[in-house]
């Protein structure tokens, strides 16, 4: 049975549904294209996970089960939108070009960021929960007085979704009527708060009460989800003003590498959501109505485990930053106080090479 509620477009076995406002109008070349997208991100997410088990990295932020959410969004963006992520959405970064290895430099603990955010019009990851909704009403304020056609998506979770600065930020772009597009990724669960404890209407709902429209669309259907995102960002860049998006999907693994999802969820509830694995009815569509043969799904798996191989080694030859790189990027100009902590480092004889 399909949730009124739900824009879906293909089922989890893999077949077409027919929604009154929604059509896929993508090709098949397209959706494979989609597909391989999925299946490296979460060959690459695993790897990552290996990496921090054993040491490599100090902290991962899972992203199974949520990868038709992260790749339909990041491929609706247009080249010149921005996006302001999470700690989770190494798939929107994928879709932005940003290397593998980038992704991880932060967890690496060897960079405070890991790539240029002008270059891939993507910010770096923000931790604190809801802060990046805010940067990107701020930068969505500003391409509109600068009459750039441009978009802003902003990618946050349920839990984020009960933080100050996330409903602030939908005054604002209420207020200005923003060029903005909020995507809230409802995985069920704000690390072992449920979402039954966090919001008692349908989450996107609350965007009625700040004056713009929701809408809620299956985040395991990458077709429904690129389709609805491509359009609240066109609706955007025209002056329609800010749309919140509800990719209602489901964490697969931990909230982060330092979690135990067994200690406050069962495990019936898991295998539910396994049969809506969003790269099996992608994979279910292209045989059923492609006739994709397998030769090209196993290369498509042969490609991920390949960049998977390459990022463990580009992962393990980064370096130690010197200690006194810490204080470059502080502040945009000199600081007195940035200037001092600089001066106690260097005559602390502190630097890559000494103990930790």
């Amino acid at each position: 049975m399909i949730d009124e509620e739900l824009v879906q477009l293909l089922t989890p076995e893999g077949e077409r549904v027919s929604h009154p406002d929604y059509t896929s109008t993508l090709n098949s070349e397209e959706i494979f294209a989609l597909y391989r997208d999925m299946v490296i991100i979460r060959r690459l997410c695993n790897e990552a996970t290996s990496l921090q088990r054993q040491g490599q990295l100090a902290l991962w932020a899972p992203l199974q089960g949520q990868e038709a959410a992260q790749i339909g969004a990041g491929r609706a963006m247009a080249p010149m939108d921005f996006s302001f992520p999470t700690y989770r959405e190494h798939g929107i970064a994928w879709c932005r070009g940003i290397a593998p290895e980038d992704m991880l430099r932060i967890f690496r603990a060897v960079t405070t960021g890991g790539w240029d955010p002008q270059k891939y019009r993507h910010a770096v990851p923000t931790v604190v929960l809801g802060n990046q909704a805010l940067h990107a009403v701020g930068y969505a304020m500003g391409i509109q007085r600068d009459g750039a056609e441009e978009a802003v998506l902003a990618l946050f979770g349920d839990g984020a979704s009960s933080q100050g600065d996330t409903l602030e930020s939908f005054v604002w772009a209420a207020a200005f009527n923003a060029p903005v597009v909020f995507f809230c990724q409802n995985n069920q669960w704000g690390i072992s708060t449920p979402s039954s404890l966090q919001f008692k209407v349908p989450l996107y709902r609350r965007a009625e009460g700040f004056g713009f429209p929701g809408i809620r669309v299956d985040g395991n259907d990458v077709l429904a989800v690129y389709e609805v995102t491509k359009r609240a960002l066109e609706n955007a860049r025209v002056g329609g003003g800010p749309t919140m998006i509800e990719a209602y999907t489901y964490r697969m693994g931990a909230h982060t590498t330092s979690d135990d999802p067994t200690r406050y969820r069962v495990d019936a509830e898991v295998e539910v959501w396994k049969h809506r694995d969003p790269l099996a009815r992608v994979k279910a569509l292209l045989t059923r109505e492609y006739n994709t043969k397998s030769s090209a799904f196993d290369d498509v798996v042969a490609e991920a485990e390949s960049l998977a191989l390459k990022l463990r080694v580009d992962v393990l030859a980064m370096g130690r930053p010197d200690p006194i790189t810490m204080f470059e990027n502080a502040y945009a100009a000199e600081h007195p106080l940035i200037e001092e902590g600089r001066r106690e480092m260097i005559e602390l004889g502190v630097s890559a090479g000494s103990p930790a």
